[in-house]
């Protein structure tokens, strides 16, 4: 039986897809092998529990499929037999939600990074629920806009913190993870990474990795990595039970069995030779942007980027991030509005973060970001209909097939 409406969204956004250029940085195009699994019948079974305690019969093969995902996210990630991985979790944020349970009660003290400063919502922003459970400190940055980890450990020690929370959502550069373990070992706490948009990156050895510092490591399984909308959390063995326990039963109900056999997936594409391969590509057209925006006069915060996404400041344009973002999406490129440092209110943000990993998957090379950066300034600076521009956006996006 036929659907006409939703079959019209569902062609209208693959077209909407195509046609435009994505700079959102934390999505990114999945592997038709991977849409597969998502729409296989392996969303037909219920598995709550782990493999080989079930609540349900008929799992075997579930079992399999997620002892293979966790197991290719130990390789993908260079993991010993000390460190445990759970698949299960249905968000990224809802790992994170999981790690801080497991390690400290409500009421005690989780440090993370504030929201204009760079960090997510789940690292303790007051409208999210770790901010409402647990006691949230949140980190900015030093006066030469970077992270101050001497600032850090000192609040780390100061409130008594019992989880620091490193990761970024929309900070552009490296993060020093031997510092936050550090700081969290000077203030008696646990160390949770969120390595959600830099994951790709870690797993291709080309930022540095968070494992031999942190207690507990937690990421999306889509973003840099290229997977479903899922997430894993990763831990010495010393806290598996902790975990998995919170995850199942104390926060969720069976595990969507096609989102683990994706991410099944995702860690065989991440072991290929190409995957490292595209990761370079990403950092390179990172650079070229970053350095194609400065140079038709467009202030980044921290100048610059050492990963694959960066945040334009529109004050000196002038405009806000909501009015840039929309601008832009009118010419056919998604950029989403986001808060710097200095801004009151996250609803109303003087940035525009743009990222790299989708356009490298579309096949994108440097010499495409010169091109990308022109667009901005026409549509930002020089004031040009944005309809004139979209017209030369989807010519362009026609050299670059998705799903063809």
């Amino acid at each position: 039986m036929k659907d006409p409406v939703l079959e019209k969204a569902a062609v209208s956004e693959l077209a909407r897809q195509r046609g435009t250029i994505n700079l959102i940085p934390s999505e990114n195009y999945a592997s038709k092998e991977i849409m597969a699994l998502l729409g296989s019948p392996l969303i037909n079974k219920y598995s709550e529990g782990y493999p080989g305690k079930r609540y349900y019969p008929g799992n075997a093969l579930y079992d399999t499929i997620e002892t293979l995902a966790a197991e290719r996210i130990k390789k993908v990630f260079r993991l010993g037999a000390d460190w445990h991985v759970n698949v299960q979790p249905y968000s990224g944020s809802g790992a994170n939600l999981a790690a801080y349970l497991a390690l400290m009660q409500p009421g005690e003290t989780l440090l993370g990074m504030g929201l204009a400063a760079g960090g997510h919502l789940s690292h303790g922003h007051r409208v999210a629920m770790p901010g409402r459970l647990f006691h949230s400190v949140q980190y900015g940055l030093g006066s030469d806009g970077l992270l101050d980890y001497i600032e850090i450990e000192r609040m780390a020690i100061q409130h008594q913190a019992k989880v620091i929370v490193s990761g970024v959502t929309s900070y552009p550069r490296a993060l020093d993870f031997a510092k936050f373990g550090h700081a969290a070992k000077k203030a008696g706490a646990h160390h949770v990474a969120d390595i959600s948009h830099i994951a790709g990156l870690v797993a291709a050895g080309l930022h540095p990795s968070p494992f031999p510092h942190a207690d507990v490591v937690t990421s999306t399984t889509h973003k840099t990595l290229r997977g479903p909308r899922g997430a894993f959390i990763a831990c010495r063995k010393d806290f598996a039970d902790r975990i998995d326990r919170v995850v199942f039963p104390g926060l969720q109900g069976g595990p969507h069995n096609h989102v683990t056999a994706a991410i099944a997936r995702m860690g065989f594409e991440a072991l290929r030779p190409d995957f490292k391969k595209y990761q370079k590509q990403v950092l390179l057209n990172a650079k070229a942007l970053a350095v194609a925006l400065i140079k038709r006069g467009f202030r980044l915060v921290t100048d610059g980027t050492d990963i694959h996404l960066m945040v334009i400041d529109c004050s000196p344009i002038p405009l806000g991030g909501m009015e840039a973002e929309t601008l832009l999406e009118a010419a056919g490129i998604t950029a989403n509005r986001n808060a710097i440092p200095g801004d009151a209110s996250p609803f109303y943000p003087s940035g525009v973060r743009v990222g790299t990993p989708a356009v490298t998957t579309r096949g994108m090379k440097e010499r495409d970001m010169a091109a990308i950066a022109g667009f901005f300034e026409r549509v930002l600076v020089l004031k040009e209909k944005p309809a004139s521009v979209k017209k030369e956006v989807e010519a362009m996006m026609k050299k670059f097939p998705l799903y063809e």
